[in-house]
């Protein structure tokens, strides 16, 4: 199935699997949903996704770096409205590898990197 999906395509999907694993993990019936929603932009975010890509780089298989590549190189329509430019292009990297390994059905590897975008930094 990845073979028929364009690398923002897997953005899309990574994107809406991070922020439900992000929700998941942040929702403990204590909050109100405003401060549910503050804490989920804490990790929902370009700056925060493109640190997570730089720190889980070296641990990417090669096809997981070519995906990052071609992510990079992919022409984005969309501005960032809180991060830099380059903060946001990573973001996207991050959320094509996470809309890929969705796809894939790579739990392990999905799990290990979602797990890790929740980790203080």
């Amino acid at each position: 199935m990845t073979k028929n999906l364009t690398t923002l395509e897997l953005a899309f999907l990574g994107d809406a699997v991070h922020t439900l694993y992000v929700r998941k993990n942040i929702v403990h019936g204590d909050k109100k949903i405003n401060a549910y929603h503050s804490l989920a932009s804490k990790y929902c975010c370009a700056t925060r996704q493109s640190k997570v890509l730089d720190k889980i780089y070296d641990e990417l298989t090669e096809e997981e770096k070519d995906l990052v590549r071609r992510t990079r190189n992919t022409k984005i329509h969309h501005s960032a409205k809180n991060s830099t430019e380059e903060d946001y292009k990573k973001a996207t990297c991050f959320e094509a590898l996470i809309g890929f390994l969705y796809v894939s059905d790579d739990k392990n590897r999905l799990e290990k990197f979602l797990k890790c975008s929740m980790e203080d930094m």
